[in-house]
């Protein structure tokens, strides 16, 4: 096992993204990660105690040990709930073809 750990944390807003490289000791976590990249303080919508983390596409916990060559990424809140907006786009549709 290694001593330190080579981990990226990824951010993307829609007008910026970021990719942060960094050398963590080894057993550090994904929040570790977070913390370290400095994204939370240059992104003032970010509230620690409710992120979203996930590597390389899956859902982790903050507390989640990192592994070598790791990708933590940092998950935007969703604007609407998708089960909705399938709802609202299925009504809609029937609208349109009973009006048409």
């Amino acid at each position: 096992m290694t001593e330190r750990l080579s981990v990226e944390v990824a951010y993307a807003r829609p007008e910026r993204q970021w990719l942060v490289g960094l050398s963590l000791p080894s057993g550090a976590c994904a929040l570790d990660a977070v913390r370290a990249s400095g994204i939370l303080a240059q992104c003032p919508e970010l509230d620690e105690a409710a992120l979203k983390l996930g590597v390389f596409g899956k859902a982790v916990k903050p507390e989640a040990a990192l592994r070598e060559h790791d990708r933590v990424e940092i998950y935007r809140p969703l604007l609407a709930d998708p089960k909705e907006v399938r709802r609202q786009r299925a009504e809609a549709g029937k609208r349109t073809k009973k009006g048409g």
